[in-house]
């Protein structure tokens, strides 16, 4: 009798168990028994990490987030806008050197990343344990990382190759070097079949990946491309520069740069579409800028890592959200929902330039004098001023 009494015990407790497990977590639960309610914040609390964050991404259903570090850690958060809603759900560190790009497949279920140990890593994001790897999958480390399509990514290295992969074979379909200098960033046409590069060398790369040949090399800019993105329904591409400068190109004619918009910034480490017509960047000087292409307009302040260059942008799929990483061991997050509707017209009233940068967001320091006296735009030559103009009129 004490034997059977003693079973059931046990299966009572195991339910209680079972049924504490499978409960939500709470989050502040001590909090909420004192009776103070979590705040409901307009972004995510800043993410701290152990070391500087190369690269982030946001996965494309759920509200979480992946980083990697200069370490070769990666760390996989899940965020929310209620105060201390964040929360660490597992990390790695596989990578032997830095982690230089984090990315989730389609269907959100792996995590590529590429490191400067010159390995390819894919990993189960529920658990973040090592599905599949590619040891030394270049000869130089790798810096880039696309994913195609289900089957197919690409990875680009500091000495300028480019390999096309497919997970059905285990290996890699398309090798080229046309490049001198690192692969930068990539871009993919809405039709899948041109791959675009940016180059360290200043050079834009066309690649048809269909036929898995090489198409074109542009002519040359001033400094690094940096970064690289289409726009304008995919009829233009802008590249970032090291130099500051937004370079455009017409769909149809990739070889030659169509305009060019210098942003007054020490650089254009990275950028990210938040629009059709806006795209954000990241700079050395640590302020994330919104940028309106054709007319080219800087709109002002997203965000800023202070004193702090900034590494990476990711816009959020489920949310107006910007996520941005920087030298500061910070991930922030901004709102941009208010680019959403913006309008820039074509003509511009001639007025005396205050050279600050307009606040975009409530956690964007523009509103203060101190903070941007020495990041105010200056004003442009004669040269800039033509150049300008000529972009405001540019037809899409």
């Amino acid at each position: 009798m004490a034997a059977a009494t003693a079973t059931v015990a046990n299966m009572a407790a195991r339910r209680r168990l079972w049924t504490k497990m499978a409960a939500p977590v709470q989050p502040h639960l001590d909090e909420e028994e004192a009776g103070h309610e979590p705040s409901l914040r307009d972004t995510p609390d800043d993410i701290s990490l152990d070391a500087a964050a190369n690269t982030i991404a946001f996965h494309p259903s759920r509200d979480i987030i992946a980083a990697g570090d200069v370490d070769g850690d990666v760390y996989v958060y899940s965020f929310s806008c209620l105060e201390g809603g964040n929360q660490e759900l597992w990390s790695s560190g596989h990578h032997l050197k830095s982690c230089r790009e984090v990315s989730f497949s389609q269907d959100g279920h792996k995590l590529f990343t590429v490191s400067k140990d010159k390995c390819i890593h894919i990993l189960n994001v529920e658990e973040g344990r090592l599905v599949t790897r590619f040891p030394k999958a270049h000869s130089s480390a790798l810096n880039s990382l696309l994913l195609i399509d289900e089957h197919l990514f690409a990875t680009g290295d500091d000495s300028g190759e480019l390999k096309v992969w497919d997970l059905r074979k285990g290996t890699s379909i398309m090798e080229m070097k046309q490049h001198e200098e690192y692969i930068s960033d990539m871009a993919l046409d809405g039709n899948k079949k041109l791959l675009l590069t940016a180059s360290g060398d200043g050079t834009l790369g066309v690649f048809n990946i269909r036929r898995r040949r090489f198409e074109l090399l542009s002519e040359p800019q001033n400094g690094d491309l940096t970064a690289i993105s289409l726009v304008k329904r995919g009829r233009k591409v802008v590249c970032g520069s090291s130099e500051g400068t937004l370079y455009l190109f017409n769909w149809g004619g990739l070889g030659a740069a169509s305009d060019r918009f210098a942003l007054k910034a020490e650089s254009v480490d990275c950028l990210v579409p938040v629009t059709d017509s806006v795209v954000c960047t990241g700079s050395t000087d640590g302020v994330i800028r919104a940028v309106n292409i054709l007319p080219n307009r800087v709109i002002g302040s997203v965000g800023q890592h202070v004193g702090e260059p900034v590494e990476q942008l990711a816009k959020c799929p489920t949310g107006p959200l910007l996520a941005s990483c920087g030298h500061d061991q910070k991930v922030k997050f901004w709102d941009i929902s208010s680019l959403s509707s913006m309008v820039v017209e074509d003509y511009r009233k001639r007025k005396k330039r205050s050279g600050q940068l307009k606040s975009l967001s409530g956690k964007a320091l523009g509103s203060g004098e101190d903070f941007f006296a020495g990041l105010r735009e200056e004003v442009a030559g004669p040269e800039e001023k033509e150049e300008n103009h000529s972009d405001d009129t540019d037809s899409d």
